[in-house]
């Protein structure tokens, strides 16, 4: 005699915990999506500029403003002759005179400059320097200059040049002399030297 076997049924696999855990992981997973892209489209618009309002740009810097402002300078009419020395002359002067910058100038641009604030300025073809030969002279650069000091400035000028330079150096930059050497040498290149009159002190 066979004992019927009666099949037994598989437990069902969905079933139970297992089930359950997978269920909650979608979930969980359904409402982190969102989330995720929410917190993602937040911080896309937060670098592209949709965030607070950036703080106010620098201002511009105001010394460059400053030097942007024509010096007032008078430009007297020049013989044939100085005009074009001077016209030279203002073609080879530096952009710079140490560590201050050309600026420019409300009259003859081809005669005059300036440099910095207070400004040095530079006029060429002024008259020439008159002084008693007792007077000191300085060669700067092979340049010789004669000085005059005043209140607020001190105002040198070419006295070995065929054509007189003038260069006025404000009290707020000490030693006077100093400024001298990178005109001088444009000087020297650009306006011939005198054939007379030249003081002794220049000569050595």
């Amino acid at each position: 005699m066979v004992d019927q076997i009666t099949p037994t049924r598989e437990p069902d696999r969905d079933a139970g915990p297992d089930r359950t855990t997978r269920q909650a992981a979608i979930w969980a997973t359904v409402v982190a999506l969102p989330i995720a892209v929410l917190v993602g489209l937040f911080a896309f618009s937060q670098i592209n500029g949709g965030g607070p309002a950036a703080g106010p740009s620098p201002s511009a810097d105001p010394a460059a403003g400053q030097l942007a402002t024509p010096v007032e300078m008078a430009a007297p009419e020049l013989a044939e002759r100085p005009a074009v020395v001077c016209r030279a002359l203002l073609s080879q002067i530096p952009p710079t005179v140490r560590d201050l910058r050309q600026r420019p100038v409300t009259a003859g641009a081809e005669q005059n400059a300036a440099y910095g604030e207070p400004p040095i300025t530079v006029a060429c073809g002024v008259p020439a320097a008159e002084f008693p030969p007792t007077d000191p002279v300085w060669v700067v650069s092979r340049v010789c200059w004669h000085s005059v000091e005043q209140a607020d400035a001190v105002v040198l000028t070419t006295v070995d040049r065929e054509v007189p330079v003038r260069v006025t150096v404000p009290r707020a930059y000490p030693e006077a002399l100093q400024w001298l050497a990178p005109l001088s040498d444009s000087i020297v290149e650009s306006v011939p030297s005198a054939t007379s009159g030249i003081p002794s002190g220049c000569t050595g």
